[in-house]
């Protein structure tokens, strides 16, 4: 979809206003807006695509895309309230971070808006998956969904007594996760320490390279450093530096869009952390290096 002008978005207003849907009365919505690509990721996978009339314009990018090819064969939106009013939707699908000033004239035109928070676990990605599944009147698919996430996450973890490893996930823009966070979690089911945890962080935050050198973590996943476009992650991962600790410390590619949603996002997030855990377990017993500590 092209974006409109806002030119176009304020024309239609008075057209799109009177055809706009009333608050919910319970009916199967049919015109489905999102505004946030970790809700776009879930909706594609629950809602009859005729439901559908637009995912947020991050689905539309490759570097923050969580829906992947599917994403890139539905309309988007720039969170205008002028063009979303125009699409005239009957439920809008949001998070806290969209833009307050969108959501609050969608409020005033009485545009139905169902309001989602950051999941802080696994289960509470789940729950939101459950939740868009009802909202769209297809429950069961949120139920099959969620039986694939806990199938890709019980045949990511390692049976009982296999060692453990230390690892670090360097994240979009360097950051790291600590505990607490749903990846702290995906990465301690899957056979991992956050090394996050000894380097003293708290909360979502970055490492320095120093502390890389000083004590590495025994897998480090990152993403493949963009040459026509470095970020500060790409810059501490490539450092040559680095090299000094080669030996020690396995670099397993994680890609980033891995990094930044749960809901479906989780089976392949699974899958690449448990490649990464019998890789590095591989290259540490043939480093002569220990694996971890037993559990």
């Amino acid at each position: 979809m092209v974006p409109l002008t806002r030119r176009e978005a304020v024309a239609g207003l008075a057209t799109s206003a009177a055809a706009r849907p009333g608050p919910s009365t319970g009916a199967e919505p049919r015109r489905i807006v999102s505004l946030n690509p970790c809700l776009d990721a879930i909706l594609v996978q629950v809602a009859d695509r005729a439901q559908i009339i637009a995912l947020s314009h991050y689905s539309h990018d490759p570097v923050s895309s969580s829906s992947g090819a599917l994403g890139l064969t539905f309309p988007f939106t720039h969170e205008r309230a002028e063009e979303i009013v125009m699409l005239a939707p009957d439920l809008l699908l949001t998070a806290g971070p969209s833009a307050l000033a969108t959501r609050a004239a969608l409020a005033r035109m009485q545009v139905r808006s169902e309001v989602f928070g950051l999941p802080g676990s696994v289960a509470q990605s789940c729950r939101q998956v459950t939740r868009v599944a009802t909202l769209v009147h297809r429950p069961e698919r949120g139920t099959a969904l969620v039986a694939r996430i806990e199938a890709a996450l019980a045949a990511a973890t390692p049976p009982p007594g296999s060692p453990r490893l230390s690892a670090l996930v360097f994240e979009a823009g360097g950051f790291v996760s600590a505990k607490g966070t749903m990846m702290d979690e995906m990465l301690t089911r899957a056979g991992f320490d956050n090394a996050a945890t000894r380097y003293g962080l708290t909360h979502t935050g970055d490492v320095p390279l120093e502390r890389l050198i000083a004590d590495p973590p025994q897998v480090l996943l990152a993403g493949t450093p963009d040459p026509g476009a470095p970020t500060w992650a790409d810059r501490i991962i490539a450092h040559p530096a680095l090299r000094a600790v080669a030996p020690r410390m396995y670099r397993a590619s994680f890609p980033q869009t891995l990094t930044f949603c749960g809901g479906p996002v989780l089976i392949d997030c699974a899958a690449m952390l448990a490649k990464a855990y019998r890789e590095g377990i591989a290259f540490h017993r043939l480093s002569g290096h220990p694996a971890g500590a037993k559990t």
